[in-house]
């Protein structure tokens, strides 16, 4: 039983599942949107907007520490995400990001959705 667990497994052990998670937020922060599955957009999304809030703080060591102990793999992301997303969001109180749905893959049927910035 998985009761009071948050997160799903995403049929990958745990250290691919960072992996996967973290370079898919890394790609939501350069380049806009995500099209995955919706399983993986669900995740992608909660990650995204807990590193958005740390870094609405603005530019502050620990908010900084923080957000590269979850995204240690680009800086770059990081400076757009600090310099360029967060400060559109400092007046939000959440809900960073919204997910469409794009109907199912040609090949497996899996449900596709997209996941893009609020405006």
């Amino acid at each position: 039983m998985i009761h009071q667990n948050g997160k799903q497994k995403l049929n990958r052990r745990s250290p691919h599942r960072t992996a996967l998670l973290r370079n898919q937020v890394i790609h939501l922060i350069t380049y806009g949107t995500l099209v995955t599955t919706k399983a993986r957009v669900k995740e992608v999304q909660r990650f995204a907007e807990k590193l958005v809030t740390i870094a609405r703080v603005g530019n502050e060591f620990n908010a900084r520490r923080r957000a590269l102990s979850m995204l240690p793999y680009k800086q770059e992301a990081l400076l757009k995400l600090f310099n360029e997303i967060a400060p559109r969001y400092l007046n939000r109180p959440g809900g960073y990001t919204r997910t469409i749905p794009m109907g199912r893959r040609a090949t497996d049927t899996a449900v596709i959705a997209r996941l893009e910035w609020v405006d």
